[in-house]
């Protein structure tokens, strides 16, 4: 007679979190500057605000947007906040930065999101392999999140884990 198999994962008490499931869905596109330099240096600030007024925004209706320049010069800031007035009433977001800064946002803000009182004296994975590149900002976040709440946080799989906090034991008062 076969002995029965024992998920001893699913018996640890064991809370797993996994960062790629706080992907926020939704389209992202760069808004890039570079192309509206004149001769590849300059801001021309005539020329910009007429390609702004002109420009037909529909294609950032609902996305999320990082604004930003891929050409090696100095973009005045109020260019970056003008852009933004036309992104603001269509995008979900817009930020300043390039794509990968756009992630970091987003994953910040879901983690900043969690109720961390849920995860009072828990156990925590936090899942280390994804199909999709989770910025190392949001584990960082997350650890610092749940760390003040937590019984102890480990990083990787059930299976194989990799230790990174544990709960100090306060020593019993016998006053």
């Amino acid at each position: 007679m076969e002995e029965p198999i024992i998920n001893r994962v699913n018996q640890s008490g064991l809370i797993q979190l996994d960062l790629e499931t706080m992907r926020t869905p939704g389209d992202r596109i760069f808004f890039d500057l570079a192309p509206l330099l004149f001769m590849g240096l300059a801001l021309k600030e005539k020329e910009y605000r007429e390609f702004l007024a002109g420009h037909d925004w529909s294609a950032y209706q609902d996305k999320f947007v990082a604004i930003g320049c891929t050409a090696d010069a100095i973009i005045p800031t109020w260019a970056y906040m003008l852009a933004a007035t036309y992104l603001n009433p269509v995008a979900r977001l817009a930020i300043f930065g390039n794509l990968a800064d756009l992630e970091k946002t987003l994953y910040l803000s879901k983690i900043e999101s969690i109720d961390a009182a849920e995860f009072q004296d828990t156990r925590i994975v936090i899942k280390g392999c994804s199909k999709e590149s989770v910025p190392t900002d949001a584990y960082v976040a997350l650890m610092q999140k749940l760390q003040p709440v937590a019984k102890s946080i480990f990083f990787g799989e059930p299976c194989s884990t990799v230790p990174l906090f544990k709960k100090a034991v306060q020593p019993k008062n016998n006053s």
